[in-house]
């Protein structure tokens, strides 16, 4: 087993290569720019799955660029933005609430569909060693297609929070599915480190083996703090700086991508992110989702701002700017 501790270079990785495309462009069109090179198999009836936060968070994709996006991509024009409620007692716990904390962080320019408003479903875990099956909301089955659209952020369990938590945590319904991934001998909070990163990759896999081919991810590298969008108010502030928008229709490419993008950077830049991950053993989502067979971590860097062209990680986060503060409503 890989000790999630331990950062693995990119040249003592092994197996194919995804790609992964990159812009530097955090706006909505960058996101429609990074969605496009991915959505070839985006169809029917489309989820969006991201995480609307707590009331107030000042670190969530702007829900302006969402609407922007939803209002201008005609493929997405009839997607629905998906979330379940959390396991933690506070402003999303109950779906009456949460609708409350949609309001209040701006989404109530659309509907959200609350995915265990109404129950469960049980879903398989191919290939698992915790889990032979995974309780996500009942509507997930509902879709036909995920874009999976994540805040890239440190994580106060999970050492950080890209598209693998998002599904993994974020399609779990609140009492069940978030309850078998946490909860252990008497206590909600009981599993972490490894295990952890275990249980939260197998939920994921439940999730990316239900929708195949139909399935896609767009990860933005902006607001990161090293506390999860969870917190809300309460987040550490940021002191990492804003890199971008990576895409890929390979879950461990990407979220593999934005931690080494935060490695590439400057000792003063990724000091408390990098201590965040490590402490928590987040690199284990990465080891275990190559384990499962859920991508690789092997991949082309293409920066779609230049032609296309494959670039290194230090050319992504070359000469990056320092966090400024800017109005998460906009």
């Amino acid at each position: 087993m890989s000790d999630g501790s331990k950062y693995i270079p990119y040249e003592s990785r092994t197996g194919a290569e995804s790609v992964v495309y990159f812009t530097r462009d955090l706006s909505a069109e960058g996101i429609k720019k990074a969605y496009e090179r991915v959505n070839q198999n985006i169809t029917g009836k489309i989820a969006i799955k991201l995480h609307t936060g707590e009331p107030k968070g000042p670190n969530i994709i702007p829900p302006s660029w969402v609407k922007e996006v939803l209002e201008t991509e005609e493929s997405l024009k009839n997607a629905t933005i998906v979330e379940t409620n959390t396991f933690y007692k506070g402003d999303r716990y109950t779906t009456e609430d949460h609708r409350k904390t949609l309001s209040v962080n701006g989404w109530d320019f659309t509907t959200v569909d609350i995915m265990d408003e109404d129950g469960t479903i049980t879903l398989p875990v191919k290939g698992g060693k915790w889990f032979k099956e995974m309780s996500h909301g009942s509507h997930m089955t509902d879709y036909d297609s995920m874009f999976v659209l994540t805040h890239f952020k440190g994580h106060t369990m999970g050492g950080f929070g890209g598209s693998n938590k998002n599904i993994g945590i974020g399609c779990a319904d609140g009492r069940v599915g978030k309850m078998w991934i946490h909860a252990k001998d008497g206590n909600d909070w009981g599993v972490n480190t490894e295990e952890l990163m275990e249980k939260i990759t197998e939920s994921t896999k439940a999730t990316i083996d239900y929708f195949g081919k139909h399935i896609t991810y767009v990860n933005v590298m902006r607001n990161m703090s090293v506390s999860c969008d969870c917190e809300g108010v309460e987040a550490m502030p940021v002191v990492t700086p804003d890199v971008g928008i990576l895409a890929s229709t390979d879950i461990l490419a990407v979220d593999q991508a934005c931690v080494d993008l935060i490695y590439a950077m400057t000792e003063d830049e990724h000091r408390d992110m990098i201590e965040r991950i490590e402490t928590r053993h987040g690199h284990r989502q990465l080891s275990y989702m190559k384990e499962l067979g859920m991508g690789n971590d092997r991949y082309k860097l293409i920066d779609i701002d230049n032609g296309d062209v494959e670039i290194s990680r230090a050319d992504a986060v070359k000469d990056l700017k320092p966090f400024v503060r800017m109005d998460p409503r906009k």
